[in-house]
């Protein structure tokens, strides 16, 4: 679930403040270009810089996930800041959903080991087709 407000470190103006609404109406991974045309829709007066910067800050604070699509497509998804997690989308409606770490940290903390490099970070994406896709696909 989307946070309604942006850390009290930034500055709060009303295009972000409609952003971080718009962003939370929203279900599933969505792109720069999706949540610009939502601002057209509802004219919403909003730059795309200001997307921009607004969606890398919303990151940046553990709000939204990047995802880097199957297509190379950016795309963002909300996350609520707490255990680390991965997600899996569906590589042809986009539906996505958190998944648990499932053990991955220990094989990260290995390979820091073997490799003498310090892991700061990783991220994992995993792509495939959910049930309801699945149902609608002949077999």
């Amino acid at each position: 679930m989307m946070r309604s407000s942006l850390n009290t470190a930034t500055r709060t103006t009303a295009p972000r403040r409609a952003l971080v609404e718009l962003i939370a109406a929203r279900r599933g991974h969505f792109t720069a270009a999706d949540l610009i045309t939502d601002a057209d829709k509802r004219d919403v007066k909003v730059g795309r810089a200001t997307v921009f910067r607004t969606l890398d800050l919303l990151a940046e604070q553990g709000s939204l996930e990047r995802l880097d699509l199957p297509s190379g497509e950016h795309a963002y998804v909300c996350c609520a800041p707490r255990e680390h997690h991965h997600h899996v989308v569906c590589r042809r409606c986009g539906g996505s959903v958190e998944v648990a770490d499932q053990g991955l940290q220990a094989v990260v903390q290995q390979i820091g080991a073997k490799s003498g490099y310090v892991i700061e970070s990783h991220r994992l994406e995993l792509y495939g087709l959910c049930p309801e896709c699945q149902a609608e696909t002949p077999t």
